[in-house]
């Protein structure tokens, strides 16, 4: 082989995408535990939860190092590292939600964030299925569609969700509203 021969040297990096993803499916695991769970049961897997997400964080830092280390990547560098952020930060979002559950103290959680959490696990479930079949870009459609429905089930959900919780007739404490601020409003600045 030549200097610039066209072969790829995959090094790891999808099976590390594929552990993100894993880890990302026990997240939501122990969110989905932590949902349906008597609120005195809630801190520990709240505990768990946060083990899992700090797991996330050090194979992404690991990844994240063997992209910035290596010479060439199989794919373009900059997607790579977005791709790594971008399951970290449903990590961590996933981390924040069973926190702010226990930090609240909610007792009676609506069914519809029972929903959601089912939505969450479907999802990481795909993404982690796709992720070994980003070394040759192949076949990987009929995940994206798959995404999209489960996303558009969720965004159903959501928006029903949102009208009941908004509508005159139930007036909401105000402190309620503080805690429930709308999802669009969050953004995220910082990275690892």
């Amino acid at each position: 082989m030549g200097l610039f021969s066209r072969h790829r040297n995959d090094e790891g990096f999808f099976e590390l995408l594929t552990d993100i993803a894993n880890n990302l499916i026990e997240g939501t695991a122990y969110l989905s535990k932590l949902v349906q769970a008597p609120a005195a049961q809630r801190e520990n897997l709240r505990n768990q939860l946060h083990a899992v997400e700090n797991e996330c964080d050090d194979l992404t830092h690991e990844y994240l190092n063997k992209v910035n280390q290596s010479f060439v990547t199989p794919l373009d560098r900059d997607d790579m590292s977005s791709l790594a952020y971008l399951l970290d930060d449903c990590m961590d979002l996933t981390d924040e939600a069973g926190a702010l559950i226990v930090l609240y103290q909610v007792n009676d959680l609506p069914a519809d964030l029972l929903k959601q959490v089912e939505i969450l696990e479907k999802c990481a479930k795909v993404t982690a299925e796709a992720m070994p079949h980003l070394q040759d870009l192949r076949n990987l459609r009929s995940y994206w569609v798959e995404i999209n429905r489960i996303e558009n089930q969720g965004d159903q959900i959501y928006m029903r969700a949102f009208v009941r919780h908004r509508q005159p007739h139930s007036r909401p404490d105000p402190a309620h509203q503080i805690k429930r601020p709308h999802p669009a409003s969050r953004r995220r600045g910082g990275r690892l």
